[in-house]
């Protein structure tokens, strides 16, 4: 009975060290108690003793995941008087060094990475003077916890910007695995790595180590891993100014947390929610989940709690009406605490809080005393912090009256995030930054509009809007990876789709194709790499440009809608009213011109819907262009939209009726777009998707006008073919159905006979085609970031290299697509630029034929 007792000892515990694997704590944690209950019926011996150790020392990690570090420390002692029973010194050392290396990441994950570089320290020391003095002593396992505790104390370093000190661990590291083939390390070095580049601000490697991560850990199976690994992840993302994905991510792996009852993980993925909450301006989302962090962060003992109350903090005092001394003190001892804490960044951006409200309550000379206080930015002081301060010093200046100095501040800030931008891959994350200068950009257009100086308030949008136009596509780097997952996700939606066609349940091929997406979206953030940025457009250069056309550049500032008129070699300003009218009066239009789309409406139902309809468009006309009518006379427009006016197909509002209208995300986009060179080829390419009931139609009548034309239809049109046929081609028709992708622009797409083609393709090209018509539905939809960060199917052809899209906002009959079709290609042939014709081709029923013409024209 003794010796069967420390059998189901050893077997208990080995269940035990499973489940703490997959961080089944609570599990771990009665396995654990079990097994120390069968070894104390065992007798004495050196085996129940160092088996005891390892049970305490495991029960102490358990422990400290499971309720924070205050309940898991009498374990680890325990287990440290346990082995000093033992009588091999060797073996006293192995099993200390492991209980000290799992207190070590207990005090890590409380937030106190200083301590815990002393808790790796001395095994640390004395395992590598073992390598070089005895080596014949040093066994797998010692090497194994070696490594591990290399690879810790490497976060540890990391967390208090010791980047030096991290690297030169983690390359140890690579040293060991080389030599004693540890090759099962590999995948957590690389997570390190990628924790050590965001810690020091080399956001770009973060990014694609992490991303290399957890490929290995899928491939490895360990779930819990990667689920540790996103949530760095996902901090990364957050620097980057990825919210929105960000804030999607973390609310589905919230419900699947909170169900393990892993608290330490619920907490912290609860304060990155709130991080994307705070970025978006959901200010009540952040301070919920930020509190929902803090108590369970304090109630462990771990000192983040401080971060999330920071979080909380700025939330509260973002919209609060008004800024009392009480708040200002808050944030000041916020400040001291992190401090204390050695969390430095985070110091001085509570302090930097505490300055803004100051400015607030009118106290200059405190905020200027306290800004005084605190130290410039460190190398690898985050984006959003660097962001923050040049805020505070342009609202310091401004609030002193130096509005000179105030848009010096602001332009610098903007140049430092444009460094940043310069960095980045694909265009999700280019667009993205755009989150980070969201109070500058505001700022400054608000000070140039006070000014009334039209010029400034163009110069000043041009810097701040559509940033990720301005840069030039280098030539593909092929991703075999990425196009294997694109694939993967075509196949799930051909599924998708023939599941709920066949009546089939659709769940889980619905989460295996988010989960696919996802992957893919990952990946090809740097499947495009872009290269130089074209120089912003000087107002000279755009009048010459437009010649005897106008444009009208559309911004909202505080409140109000605004529009910036260049015509007849004159720049303008005009205050429309309200913003938010126009801007849900477009929304509203959208609707209704969705509801108007199929061919065969009953009349009543048309006749309902189509007032709505003109009720919309004379209402925004009203708004938007008759107020210009004085400027702009009948000269054909090159419009730059802001928010939901992206939707609007222009021709329908009756003053633009039959009139040539270029929707364009910036002026200095629409400049390289009209100005690009390229030789022409006189390749046409025509494509019919399947299950259009007019499409036969339409590509035969657009035929007639193209005799040479390559057709792609039936078999032949799939997505590798109609790719192949793209790259170069001077002038592509697709008719198709279409689907634009809130959610996840990038996946935006056309369908085609083996299923869907994804803008997340597009980027495939090597000589993108230089005019694209688009006869499906919504794929001039583009999901709108801050500074009008235009991102959806049609704009990521624009932003490689197409020089004019047609396309559709809002959904389109295949009837009323393949007339319109007919008369836009009949007009093109004839010569008439692509804005004329298409105005010609909408004139004739617009309401049905809402298309726009996107780029140059």
């Amino acid at each position: 009975m003794p010796a069967r007792a420390l059998e189901r000892a050893r077997e208990l515990y080995q269940k035990g060290w499973t489940e703490q694997d997959h961080y089944r704590f609570p599990s771990s944690i009665r396995l654990h108690k079990r097994a120390l209950v069968h070894a104390d019926r065992a007798p004495d011996s050196p085996e129940r003793t160092e088996l005891r150790t390892r049970i305490l020392f495991c029960l102490g990690d358990a422990t400290g995941e499971a309720s924070g570090l205050g309940a898991a420390v009498g374990y680890f002692d325990q287990a440290r008087q346990e082995l000093e029973r033992l009588e091999d010194p060797w073996l006293r050392v192995l099993l200390k060094g492991s209980a000290d290396y799992y207190q070590a990441c207990i005090v890590l994950r409380m937030g106190q990475p200083e301590q815990a570089v002393l808790w790796f320290d001395p095994f640390i020391d004395f395992a590598e003077n073992a390598l070089r003095t005895s080596p014949e002593r040093v066994d797998a396992e010692w090497i194994n916890r070696l490594a591990s505790s290399l690879i810790s104390r490497a976060l540890a370093n990391a967390a208090i910007r010791r980047s030096d000190a991290a690297v030169a661990d983690l390359e140890r590291v690579a040293v060991l695995s080389g030599e004693h083939s540890l090759d099962r390390l590999y995948p957590y070095v690389i997570a390190a790595l990628a924790n050590t580049y965001k810690q020091s601000g080399r956001v770009i490697e973060a990014l694609r180590h992490y991303e290399e991560a957890e490929r290995l850990y899928l491939a490895h199976e360990k779930p819990s891993l990667l689920a540790s690994s996103r949530l760095l992840h996902a901090e990364c993302l957050l620097m980057v100014g990825m919210s929105d994905h960000v804030g999607r991510m973390l609310d589905e792996a919230l419900p699947v947390l909170r169900k393990n009852k892993v608290s330490q993980d619920i907490a912290e993925v609860e304060m990155y929610r709130a991080s994307a909450a705070l970025l978006d301006d959901h200010f009540d989302l952040a301070r919920r989940m930020a509190k929902a962090s803090m108590r369970k962060l304090e109630k462990r003992g771990s000192t983040w709690w401080m971060m999330a109350a920071l979080i909380e903090l700025w939330a509260h005092s973002m919209h609060v009406k008004r800024v009392t001394n009480a708040l200002v003190q808050k944030a000041l001892t916020l400040s001291e605490h992190l401090a204390a804490n050695h969390l430095i960044d985070e110091a001085r951006l509570a302090g930097m809080l505490a300055v803004r409200l100051q400015v607030r309550r009118r106290r200059i000379a405190e905020a200027e005393e306290l800004l005084s206080s605190l130290p410039a930015p460190r190398a690898v002081t985050p984006l959003d912090h660097r962001m923050q301060r040049r805020l505070v010093l342009a609202e310091l200046a401004l609030a002193k009256g130096d509005r000179r100095t105030a848009l010096r501040h602001a332009r610098k800030g903007l140049d430092e995030l444009g460094q940043v931008r310069d960095q980045l891959g694909g265009l999700e994350l280019v667009s993205a930054t755009a989150v980070h200068g969201r109070e500058l950009r505001e700022l400054v257009i608000r000070l140039a509009l006070e000014s009334n100086n039209a010029r400034q308030v163009f110069v000043w949008l041009e810097r701040t809007r559509a940033q990720a136009y301005r840069y030039e596509p280098q030539e593909l780097i092929e991703d075999g990876e990425l196009a294997k997952r694109i694939a993967e996700v075509r196949g799930l939606g051909r599924e998708l789709m023939r599941a709920g066609l066949d009546g089939r349940p659709t769940t889980d091929l619905r989460n295996e194709l988010v989960k696919a997406q996802r992957e893919a979206t990952r990946m090809g953030w740097h499947s495009q790499r872009w290269g130089r940025t074209r120089p912003m457009a000087t107002i000279s250069e755009v009048i010459a440009g437009l010649g005897e056309r106008a444009m009208v550049s559309f911004v909202v500032s505080g409140g109000d809608m605004v529009a910036v008129v260049i015509a007849g070699g004159q720049v303008r300003t005009v205050r429309l009213g309200a913003a938010d009218d126009a801007l849900e009066g477009a929304q509203k239009l959208h609707i209704d011109l969705n509801a108007l789309a199929p061919d065969h409406l009953p009349p009543p139902l048309v006749q309902v819907i189509g007032a709505s309809a003109r009720k919309q468009a004379d209402a925004l006309d009203a708004m938007l262009i008759k107020p210009l009518i004085h400027l702009i006379g009948e000269r054909e427009l090159v419009v730059v939209p802001t928010g939901t006016l992206y939707a609007v197909p222009w021709g329908v509002l009756p003053s633009l009726h039959g009139r040539p209208v270029v929707t364009t995300p910036s002026a200095t986009a629409w400049l390289a777009a009209s100005q690009a060179d390229r030789p022409k080829t006189d390749r046409v390419l025509l494509v019919r998707g399947p299950s259009l009931q007019f499409a036969d139609g339409e590509l035969d009548r657009v035929a007639v006008h193209h005799e040479k034309a390559t057709v792609l239809a039936g078999q032949d049109a799939t997505a590798a073919e109609v790719l192949a046929h793209l790259d170069g081609a001077d002038l592509v028709h697709i008719a198709a159905h279409g689907e634009h992708e809130n959610e996840n622009a990038l996946f935006s797409r056309l369908e085609l006979d083996d299923g869907p083609l994804f803008a997340h393709e597009l980027g495939r090209l090597r000589t993108p085609p230089a005019h694209v018509v688009l006869a499906a539905c919504s794929l001039a939809l583009n999901r709108i970031r801050p500074g009008d960060e235009a991102l959806g199917f049609a704009g990521a052809m624009l932003a490689g290299g197409t020089r004019t899209v047609v396309a559709a906002a809002s959904k389109v009959g295949d009837e009323a697509s393949a007339a319109a079709m007919a008369d836009y290609h009949r007009a093109l042939v004839a010569g008439a630029a692509p804005a004329v014709a298409l105005a010609e081709a909408m004139a004739k029923d617009p309401f049905r034929r809402p298309f726009l013409c996107l780029g140059s024209g």
